[in-house]
């Protein structure tokens, strides 16, 4: 597979990018370079090669949940630097 103008344009449309054409020239470029390197690797003999699953060995170690004691909604209210008897006041960020 060759990347010419017409396919650099589609994929541009579809990522919503734009190039001008210093840019696309490179982008042609690159990317036939990097069909060129996967290109390399399908030569490869992978018959005997796993699939990699995951990328260590490595196992979660999960702690069990413990219940902690709640803050009372007082208690939650004193580190709020505005709030009111029932809640923290924040600033508008939504404007209809």
């Amino acid at each position: 597979m060759k990347i010419d103008n017409q396919t650099v344009d589609k994929i541009a449309h579809l990522a919503r990018l734009e190039f001008q054409n210093e840019a696309k020239e490179a982008i042609i470029k690159d990317m036939n370079s990097m069909l060129a390197f996967i290109e390399k690797l399908n030569e490869l003999d992978t018959t005997s090669i796993e699939p990699l699953i995951y990328m260590s060995d490595e196992v979660n170690n999960l702690r069990e949940d413990e219940v902690k004691p709640e803050i009372t909604q007082t208690e939650g209210l004193k580190n709020a630097s505005k709030h009111d008897s029932d809640y923290i006041k924040v600033p508008k960020v939504i404007n209809k």
